[in-house]
């Protein structure tokens, strides 16, 4: 009898979508400036919390009666964005580079190589870096909200157990993972890293003053669908005076926004060159 080997055949590895966000992992968590971007996010978070909260307990007493009634209104929402106010420019800044540094070092083309699916290796990055920013942003918000706490106790207690308190401190926590994505949208979309950044700020720090310089209603609407105003909301216990969302409505329209570019972004992805 003549035996008669058979031969297993070759098979690759697998390539599957958790492959790829593992990938993508090893690439965010080995570039410095994700790091250095997430360090100072905490830092300046923070730091600014401490000194706006600070300062506001301190001069209390001279503060206008106005501007008091709305602090007492919403003492959780003012924590939170006195520490926001900054924190989101280092989220701006992180989002946009996450997907630029690709482009302006080269190595989109061998990412691109090695997937062929670009929209998936988009998708895998979006996860990894939301999942990431939720996780430090929900930490970033939690510590702001107690250093706030701590601050202004003798002012205006608050506990997480206050109806409200607990969705808007983890709300905090969304907010700055959305700016994050949007950030990162705009950056796929245009690829430059100065560029990128320059918009993701534009929309953050210029649209909004710009939009309630239209008149009547119509200026009040665009501010309040604007990304980052609408998406802010969240963070508060108390609607602010002229607000025209909810909390939560607040977030989905930035959601939208947000998906919105990420879907241009696939589909530019698709068509462009590296």
């Amino acid at each position: 009898m003549t035996a008669t080997l058979v031969r297993e055949p070759a098979t690759s590895p697998p390539t599957g979508f958790s492959r790829l966000m593992r990938a993508e992992w090893t690439k965010i968590r080995s570039v410095r400036s994700t790091v250095w971007s997430l360090v100072l996010l905490v830092a300046v978070t923070w730091g600014s919390t401490a000194l706006f909260v600070g300062l506001g307990a301190a001069n209390w007493d001279h503060t206008d009666r106005a501007d008091q009634a709305k602090i007492l209104a919403d003492p959780t929402g003012m924590i939170l964005g006195s520490g926001s106010l900054l924190g989101q420019l280092t989220m701006c800044v992180l989002g946009a580079l996450v997907i630029t540094t690709e482009y302006s070092s080269g190595t989109i083309v061998g990412s691109l190589l090695a997937v062929p699916q670009r929209r998936s290796m988009l998708a895998a990055k979006a996860v990894v870096f939301g999942l990431l920013t939720l996780l430090v942003g929900v930490m970033v918000s939690f510590g702001s909200f107690f250093i706030g706490e701590a601050l202004f106790a003798h002012i205006a207690p608050v506990s997480l157990g206050d109806p409200g308190v607990f969705r808007a401190v983890v709300g905090g926590g969304l907010y700055l993972a959305m700016v994050g994505l949007f950030a990162m949208a705009i950056g796929a979309v245009v690829r430059h890293t100065a560029a990128a950044i320059a918009g993701v700020i534009g929309f953050v720090l210029v649209l909004a003053p710009m939009a309630q310089m239209l008149p009547g209603s119509l200026g009040k609407h665009v501010h309040a669908y604007l990304p980052t105003e609408a998406g802010r909301t969240i963070a508060q216990v108390v609607p602010a005076p002229g607000d025209l969302l909810t909390p939560w409505q607040g977030f989905g329209v930035f959601t939208l926004w947000t998906a919105v570019l990420l879907a241009l972004a696939t589909v530019l992805i698709e068509r462009r060159d590296a």
